[in-house]
């Protein structure tokens, strides 16, 4: 009688097939160009993790589990949902080309359900865990479907490739987890023991196992298969388990590749004894005592399912499954075979190993005895059943603008004053906006908001310094209701939070708004976690406050510089940089609704940009207090619509302008009282307030695109600005930040153009002495006036 065991073996097999035959086919029969460089696939990475994942999908995972599978594990995971029905031939067959099945699982480029993208490893595996803290949040709920029980509880599952273990973020998200309790999460890692350059070092599950233990986590080491468990119970059965756990890693891979004769020789030289040891090797063949040295935890499908059985309990667990690279392929365990691949001959022996018959290589059943037993098990495994697994929420209206009165404030003080107004407000959508920051969240300004919302925690914890009547501002009581997630000071895991918790809407049903803060500066410093978040369309907003060196005092270490240039290049983010609390007030507004939007990708024909795709957002705020400049009512839409579309006049330019000033930020004063100096000796200046030269400049060559497709009315936002500013007219730019950000505006209509900014790193000082130190403040200003357009000395 046939076994699910039996069927899992099969599927096992029919994957790594398919999945080294995609590569083959990428590489050796696709039709190429001269200049077309290697197509890669990673053959070697896929055979080592087969038997995880088939365990995994086939036999324990349930619909509402999520899983971020490793990078190079890609055609495996597409040859799976090939099987399934999820993808198709034609997507398979164009592996790593355009339009065709990604090199790395994407959830914004394939089509096979894919939970978590990879690519930029362990910032998948370390996603799982954030995913798990955003759905226990969820679940503390009890208007949502988690916390009604009306949604299961899922598992967060990360396929770990043992050189992700490097990365220093995993260890990051470790500590994170243990100090919010981490609960149904598992990473599997694929120790397999090679990576890209190599073999791992001597030793290391040791420290792996006293990490994770460390931190709270079940640890399953996973290191015989069935097969030589049996045999340790065979006399002179535990010498060879001795000897396994004291080969080398690099002898290890080395023999697996030499196959059966090479481990009889070097068993038999090192244990051999003329008794039991050389009686149980030699009553094996060279290709059973091959298999038997190959079946390692990791690639033995009897011990993973009974580990994933034996783990079902809430406990946050690690799998350490050994495996061998390469297994099943003729590339297994050679030191070359990350990047290698196999020849035509060798994928010719390897067909007729998995009795493939030529022309049904592509055959989802093909080499199957009993195809129909496995269509059969197939319609039954319970991870497929519901079809796909991506869910919707719908958007959550904002009620409009949050308009402050203050006469003298910054943008980060008036920022938190806005948020301060929705918490105080009983809405749908102030009970779904979630913040968090990495240990500033005071000197950001969430305090007001984290006041009245409270912190986030399973279990309720009482503010110590309250309850001893200490005086404080700050009200730090957790609880399951509270809305802000207080994270240590890594800022890779502010990132990967507000990824997850931006895509709260698709992996669990349920809208959530999240909002953090970190110093600017440190937006490099989580950086690739931040793109990795966007690239997976996570819809979040990030204020990076305080910013440039109008942070003064705090030196060039806290002094942020490029920035600017990081939001206006980032992809699923729109940067912003307002100076005013009307242009922040807005924005945000804008905001909360821009990151719910999901519509077609056709462009707004008035702006030229995607706006109905929605995305996350930046806004770059300030410390420093300004006088606010109202010369536009607060409901003027043409007012509204300059803010959010990047730019409006401040100060329209005049038939006969000379100089035109276009500042963005906190050094609108400084342009201001500038225009005022410069318009003594120079006729009709201009002052051109830009709210985010982001959408200025994408909109600018999104409308060059358009021309160039047929539409040749296509105007975008800055070239509207600047069609009335004669060419003779001396444009100057200036903002904290590189001048690069603004520099480009001169190209637009062919205006000169002198970019003030800040190109190299602060020091401490008044902000009066940086700006003039830097030549951004007014007088730099007007001396660019004063030498650049004729007339008088200024």
């Amino acid at each position: 009688m046939t076994t699910e065991l039996d069927h899992l073996k099969a599927l096992e097999q029919r994957l790594l097939w398919l999945a080294a035959w995609t590569v083959h086919n990428a590489n050796h029969l696709r039709e190429k160009e001269d200049d077309d460089v290697k197509v890669g696939g990673h053959q070697a990475s896929c055979a080592s993790m087969v038997s995880i994942l088939t365990a995994l999908y086939f036999h324990v995972l349930r619909p509402e589990d999520r899983v971020a599978v490793k990078p190079h594990a890609a055609p495996l995971f597409h040859a799976m949902h090939y099987l399934m029905g999820n993808q198709t031939r034609e997507k398979l067959e164009n592996f790593r080309g355009y339009g065709g099945a990604q090199s790395y699982p994407s959830r914004t480029k394939d089509i096979d359900d894919v939970d978590f993208s990879t690519g930029s490893v362990g910032l998948g595996v370390a996603e799982t865990a954030f995913a798990s803290i955003i759905q226990d949040y969820l679940i503390a709920r009890p208007w949502t479907q988690l916390g009604s029980g009306a949604r299961k509880t899922g598992r967060m599952v990360a396929l770990v490739g043992d050189a992700e273990l490097d990365e220093g973020n995993v260890y990051e998200c470790l500590q994170e987890g243990w100090k919010h309790g981490l609960r149904n999460t598992w990473w599997i890692i694929d120790y397999n023991r090679q990576s890209l350059d190599g073999v791992v070092h001597e030793g290391l599950w040791a420290r792996v196992e006293a990490i994770f233990k460390a931190f709270g986590w079940r640890v399953e080491v996973l290191r015989f298969g069935a097969l030589q468990r049996t045999a340790f119970e065979e006399r002179g059965g535990s010498r060879l388990k001795d000897w396994i756990e004291a080969c080398p890693n690099s002898l290890y891979s080395a023999l697996t590749y030499l196959g059966g004769s090479a481990w009889r020789k070097r068993l038999l030289d090192d244990i051999g004894d003329q008794g039991d040891v050389t009686a149980l090797i030699e009553k094996r063949s060279d290709a059973e005592l091959s298999a038997l040295m190959n079946n390692l935890g990791g690639q033995c499908l009897q011990t993973l399912c009974g580990a994933f059985d034996r783990a079902r309990d809430e406990t946050p667990t690690v799998f350490l499954a050994y495996t061998i690279k390469g297994w099943g392929t003729p590339l297994a365990g050679h030191k070359d075979n990350h990047s290698g691949l196999m020849t035509k001959a060798q994928m010719a022996e390897f067909q007729t190993l998995m009795g493939i018959a030529s022309g049904e290589e592509w055959e989802p059943h093909a080499g199957l005895e009993n195809p129909h037993a496995i269509q059969a098990f197939l319609a039954d495994v319970p991870f497929f059943a519901a079809g796909p697994r991506r869910y919707h929420s719908p958007a959550v209206p904002s009620p409009g603008p949050v308009f402050l009165n203050d006469e003298m404030l910054s943008t980060q003080a008036g920022f938190g004053k806005i948020l301060d107004a929705h918490a105080k407000a009983d809405t749908d959508l102030s009970r779904r906006i979630l913040t968090t920051s990495p240990d500033v969240t005071v000197s950001t300004n969430l305090g007001p908001w984290v006041n009245r919302r409270g912190l986030f925690a399973r279990e309720a914890l009482a503010d110590t310094f309250r309850d001893e009547k200490i005086p404080s501002a700050q009200k730090w009581n957790f609880s399951p209701e509270g809305q802000h997630i207080e994270l240590g000071i890594a800022e890779m895991n502010l990132f990967l939070l507000l990824g997850a918790a931006g895509l709260s809407h698709s992996l669990f049903g349920e809208r959530l708004i999240p909002i953090g803060t970190v110093y600017d500066p440190f937006i490099a410093r989580g950086l690739d976690a931040l793109n990795y978040a966007c690239y997976q369309d996570a819809r979040f907003i990030i204020a990076g406050t305080p910013s440039g060196v109008t942070l003064a005092p705090e030196g060039g270490a806290h002094q942020s510089i490029g920035a600017q240039l990081i939001g206006m290049s980032q992809d699923g983010l729109v940067s912003f940089e307002p100076a005013f609390l009307d242009e922040l007030s807005i924005i945000m507004d804008w905001s909360l609704d821009y990151l719910q939007r999901g519509g077609e990708s056709d462009p707004d024909e008035r702006t030229w940009l995607r706006d109905e795709t929605g995305g996350s957002v930046y806004l770059r705020l300030s410390t420093r207090p300004i006088e606010q400049v109202r010369v536009w009512k607060r409901d003027d839409a043409a007012f509204r619509q300059g803010v959010i579309d990047g730019g409006y006049w401040l100060r329209a330019p005049g038939p006969n302008c000379e100089v035109v000033i276009a500042y963005q930020g906190v050094v609108a004063p400084e342009a201001i009282r500038a225009a005022a100096r410069i318009g003594e000796g120079r006729r009709d200046i201009g002052v051109l307030a830009v709210t985010s030269a982001d959408r200025l400049n994408s909109g600018w060559t999104a409308a060059r695109r358009a021309r160039a497709r047929g539409h040749g009315d296509a105007r975008s936002q800055i070239e509207r600005l600047m069609e009335g500013v004669p060419r003779h007219c001396q444009l100057i730019t200036v903002t904290d930040g590189h001048p690069a950000t603004l520099a480009w505006i001169g190209g637009v209509k062919g205006h000169a153009v002198t970019p003030l900014g800040v190109e190299h790193f602060g020091q401490t000082g008044r902000v009066r002495d940086l700006y003039r130190h830097f030549e951004i403040d007014a007088a730099a200003i007007v001396s660019a006036a004063s030498h650049l357009s004729p007339g008088k000395i200024l």
